[in-house]
């Protein structure tokens, strides 16, 4: 038995798919005619339902994918192969603290707060007010705005937040918004970008170079597909290809003292007591001791 309020999926014979909210007594019109809620949740997940006119229907609970899959879209959302990297890369878990920006459908903003779950916390920015309202309306209607604090605003002026876990930005010059990071996020925070061309990469690189981040990467990930038929076993003929570049960097708070200075301040001292003590039959090349 399902019960009212949870998100259904429901899959024709010829694989179209809806996804709903359960809603006791409501009805769910598709071309093969009506399907009665009350029915769909008696009948309970994996099993299957018919519409007036006798055409089956599969109910399934809908995981992340079909969520994200399902996400009414005015822009590009972000794909699933990127997403899954994203959410290790930047250790997004129960009771995290995550700040985006560059909201746009509400795609990543959706996954973002399936993972951090009941304890933590999304804060998106968005700056143009269509978007902003099409990814509240998305994310009420999968149950997770709730989790999610939308600001309405252009981050040039800076982040109206701190003491994030990690930080995303999608956004076209992303560069110029280095300087706010310090402020919004942790020492030690993992940091996102996500970008179509090389060029705008390049920008990226050399303002995280110029400023307190380290542990860089750029990456770009292709996911091929093949025909899961057991005999004929083969690629499929199209893939989903580039879709843009990941990178990411570390913010680190700038050292008391210099490292470089310190160890060689403690060493100098190691290195004369050493000398002193190596018997005058020592041969000098001491690595090969």
């Amino acid at each position: 038995m399902i019960e009212s309020g949870q998100l259904i999926l429901l899959i024709s014979h010829k694989g179209k798919r809806y996804l709903r909210k359960l809603e006791a007594g409501g009805e769910v019109h598709t071309h093969d005619g009506k399907l009665l809620m009350d029915e769909v949740a008696e009948a309970g997940f994996g099993q299957y339902v018919k519409t007036h006119l006798g055409r089956p229907y599969l109910v399934l609970k809908p995981t992340l994918h079909d969520l994200i899959k399902g996400v009414k879209r005015q822009t590009q959302i972000m794909y699933p192969k990127e997403i899954g990297y994203l959410m290790m890369k930047l250790g997004i878990g129960p009771g995290s603290t995550v700040i985006e920006s560059g909201t746009g459908s509400g795609g990543l903003t959706t996954a973002l707060a399936w993972f951090v779950g009941d304890t933590g916390k999304v804060i998106t920015y968005e700056r143009r007010a269509d978007f902003f309202k099409l990814a509240g309306k998305n994310l009420e209607r999968v149950g997770l705005a709730d989790r999610v604090e939308q600001v309405n605003q252009n981050i040039e002026d800076g982040f109206k937040h701190s003491g994030a876990d990690a930080l995303f930005l999608d956004v076209r010059t992303p560069w110029e918004y280095l300087s706010s990071i310090p402020d919004a996020v942790i020492p030690g925070a993992m940091c996102g970008f996500l970008l179509p061309t090389v060029n705008q990469v390049s920008d990226l690189l050399r303002g995280l170079e110029d400023g307190p981040f380290a542990d860089l990467e750029v990456l770009e990930i292709l996911v091929r597909r093949w025909k899961p038929v057991a005999d004929r076993l083969r690629p499929d003929d199209r893939m989903v290809a580039h879709t843009g570049f990941l990178v990411f960097a570390r913010y680190m708070e700038p050292p008391k003292v210099a490292p470089r200075a310190e160890l060689e301040a403690e060493a100098m001292p190691v290195t004369a007591e050493v000398s002193e003590e190596l018997p005058d039959d020592v041969d000098d090349n001491v690595e090969e001791i």
